[in-house]
Formats: structure tokens, C-alpha cells, sequence
């Protein structure tokens, strides 16, 4: 995979923050299915959906990985 550029593969205060509440949520949720508690399952989404905003908002702020420089070719150097 470091052919693609990718060098973190993920592994930024970003990723682990958004990856580890989408997993909290989640267990939330898998919870709120066995105690039949649709409450409980909103609130696991939530939480799932705090971590996608965490998420992207540490990367906006530094926090994640930097994206690979592009190698495009200018369309005027043919």
C-alpha cells in the first residue's frame, strides 16, 4: 500500500479519535438491539456521528494525515 502514497496508513490522532468513537457507538447501538431500548439505539448514533465530525475536524486542524501531493501534468505543456 505505500505505492498509493500512503505512508500513515491511518495512524493520526484524527483517525484513532473518529475510529475509536464510531467503535463506542457502535457498542452502544449493539447494546440498545439486545435490551430492545430504541433510546439507547439513538444514542449510540449519535455518538457515531460525533465521531465523524470529531474526525474530520481534527484532520481540518492538522491532526491528520497529510494528503499526497498531486502529479498532474499542466494541459498547456504538451
Amino acid at each position: 500500500m505505500a505505492e498509493h502514497g500512503h505512508d500513515s496508513h491511518g495512524n493520526t490522532v484524527a483517525a484513532w479519535s473518529c475510529v475509536g468513537l464510531l467503535m463506542v457507538g457502535s457498542f452502544i447501538m449493539c447494546l440498545a438491539v439486545v435490551l430492545a431500548s430504541v433510546p439507547v439505539f439513538v444514542v449510540g448514533g449519535v455518538v457515531a456521528v460525533i465521531g465523524l465530525v470529531v474526525g474530520k475536524l481534527l484532520s481540518l486542524a492538522g491532526y491528520g494525515a497529510p494528503r499526497p501531493a498531486e502529479s498532474r501534468v499542466p494541459a498547456d505543456a504538451n
